[in-house]
């Protein structure tokens, strides 16, 4: 058991790096992986017998390389593509390079995938997650993610999708889909909507680890810096968002003591970076920037609510959407009261993109307790609890209703 859990955990650390290194070589992801995976059976198969050898990421990096050029001989390719393709797996480094890997990271971020598709392969490409790992992330049968990931490696095979890093002037646009994978799968673990669990720890670690490697392989990209203070700075109030029976605790009522203040330092490190590189800020950083806020306060009451404001109308600029404005409703709310937080949220209260979104009736229905209209209040809680997309969140809401009703 030592050896099989020394086993998933080099090849959590080597995976990626293992099957960058064989797609740049063979021009295919699905079979870069496929050679990678015999790799990994070979050592979970001859690790616990031999002994785990002293650089494990070289034995697989070598056992792949072998299998690559079996499989060449195997397939009779012509003698000038295989000597071509030998060579270059027996050069020396037993490692890919660093861009490999981000080679590895666009790829399997390509806007020729749906995002679901980008997310589930991203985390088995680059994380190193298990097809069942995965399909548990989703909550979807390992089957149904096991076709998902086949069918996304084969779209990418059909489309012929080059193994490289963009050029620079398709870089923001393809950098763009890289990060809202990234901060797709941390959302889902922030507030599932999925899963009855009101937090997915898991999910959320995967992303962050995600976005390490990104900032990592792109340290001048400040965005990518951006995206990894939000998520931490986020994280950061997991233990607190959740009570003893798994209930959501809302931001006004968390213990702020049970914040974890090393993760929120790394948070406020990483914004710092992304300030100090001198270029206009992006959205991700923006609302980093509105997560520092609520961690520099120490209490509640201490938010300084006018400069989430701004940063919120900054953010409406940069990424205008309804969410957005929602957000800087509540942000009206502390900063000049329920009067203009009402007016605000009535804005986008017609909006067809918020038809369903629990969110927005959860928000209005604070507010009008807020200004005594507790019939109206009450009403409006309960029409947020009929579409909130979990049990938890359900019954918050219908509590909340109660007690607007018997006030």
């Amino acid at each position: 058991m030592d050896a099989r859990r020394t086993v998933e955990a080099v090849w959590r650390m080597e995976s990626a790096r293992l099957v960058a290194f064989l797609a740049r070589v063979i021009q295919d992801v699905g079979l870069a992986e496929e050679i990678a995976q015999e790799a990994f059976a070979s050592a979970l198969e001859q690790w616990p017998r031999q002994g785990i050898p002293d650089n494990p990421g070289a034995w697989l990096t070598t056992t792949a390389k072998r299998r690559a050029i079996d499989l060449i001989r195997r397939e009779r390719m012509r003698d000038e593509k295989y000597a071509e393709v030998a060579a270059d797996l027996r050069a020396p480094g037993p490692e890919a390079g660093d861009a490999e890997l981000l080679s590895l990271v666009f790829v399997a971020c390509h806007p020729v995938l749906s995002r679901e598709s980008r997310a589930a392969l991203a985390l088995r490409l680059v994380c190193g997650l298990t097809t069942e790992e995965i399909a548990r992330a989703f909550l979807v049968p390992s089957a149904t993610m096991g076709q998902r990931i086949s069918r996304a490696k084969r779209t990418l095979a059909e489309a012929q999708v080059p193994f490289e890093v963009p050029r620079d002037e398709e870089l923001p646009a393809r950098l763009s889909a890289v990060l809202e994978v990234v901060y797709l799968i941390f959302n889902e673990g922030y507030a599932g909507t999925s899963s009855e669990e009101w937090v997915r720890w898991d999910l959320a670690q995967d992303a962050m680890r995600f976005g390490r490697i990104l900032a990592g392989l792109m340290p001048r990209e400040p965005e990518v810096h951006g995206l990894v203070a939000l998520m931490e700075i986020q994280a950061s109030r997991f233990r607190a968002r959740t009570g003893p029976d798994g209930e959501p605790v809302l931001l006004q009522d968390q213990d702020r003591s049970r914040w974890d203040r090393t993760l929120s330092a790394h948070g406020l490190a990483a914004l710092a970076r992304a300030r100090r590189m001198g270029k206009p800020l992006g959205p991700y950083t923006v609302q980093a920037a509105i997560a520092a806020c609520h961690a520099r306060a120490r209490r509640f009451e201490d938010t300084d609510w006018e400069a989430i404001v701004a940063l919120y109308d900054a953010l409406a600029q940069l990424a205008p959407s309804p969410i957005v404005d929602l957000n800087r409703a509540v942000a009206l709310l502390h900063a000049d009261g329920p009067q203009t937080a009402l007016q605000a949220i009535d804005t986008i209260r017609n909006d067809p993109r918020m038809a369903r979104y629990h969110l927005l009736g959860a928000v209005r229905g604070d507010i009008l307790l807020r200004l005594g209209r507790h019939t109206e209040a009450a009403e409006e809680l309960e029409r947020a609890a009929a579409l909130a997309p979990t049990t938890r969140e359900r019954t918050l809401l219908m509590e909340r209703a109660a007690a607007a009703s018997a006030g």
